[in-house]
């Protein structure tokens, strides 16, 4: 069982109104980290996507990062970290999976992804940390998004630390 952590935006509905979930991998090669970067918003986060029926999160998070970044990958072990992430009227459950590079290749992005500019790149993990680290300078919706990334990738730097 993965641990669960959660993060409320300072403005959420208690209920939520939505539930989505997300397969979402974080991957690192090198010393740096796979993003999606939205040219035309400047914001950054980990590749992945909304959950479909007769999938499995894994299988979400594969489809996910092929389709936004070209990369085929597998998850590595079972899911890393979920994040229960309250924002306006909607609970994101993030369900985030180590992930491995087999092979690359094309991606195919939806028409908002498109509009967005979504590119992939790999970013050094200090740099992205320090990316993240801005949350608390962001506007509302792009706030919570960053301190789910910052969450994460603390989260792994503190695993790969431990002997």
């Amino acid at each position: 069982m993965p641990e669960i952590l959660n993060q409320y935006g300072n403005i959420y509905s208690d209920p939520p109104e939505r539930i989505r979930h997300s397969g979402r991998g974080l991957v690192v090669r090198d010393g740096k980290v796979l993003l999606s970067y939205e040219r035309n918003t400047g914001v950054y986060m980990s590749p992945g996507g909304g959950w479909e029926d007769g999938e499995t999160l894994a299988e979400c998070c594969v489809r996910e990062l092929k389709e936004e970044t070209g990369c085929i990958v597998e998850t590595i072990g079972d899911e890393f970290v979920t994040i229960n992430e309250y924002s306006f009227e909607t609970l994101y459950i993030g369900h985030y999976f180590l992930c491995k590079v087999v092979s690359e290749g094309e991606y195919h992005l939806t028409p908002t992804e498109i509009d967005h500019g979504m590119q992939p790149v790999w970013i050094d993990l200090d740099e992205a940390v320090a990316i993240f680290e801005t949350y608390p300078q962001k506007r509302e919706d792009h706030r919570s998004l960053y301190l789910r990334e910052l969450t994460v990738l603390r989260k792994y730097l503190a695993e790969k630390a431990k002997p």
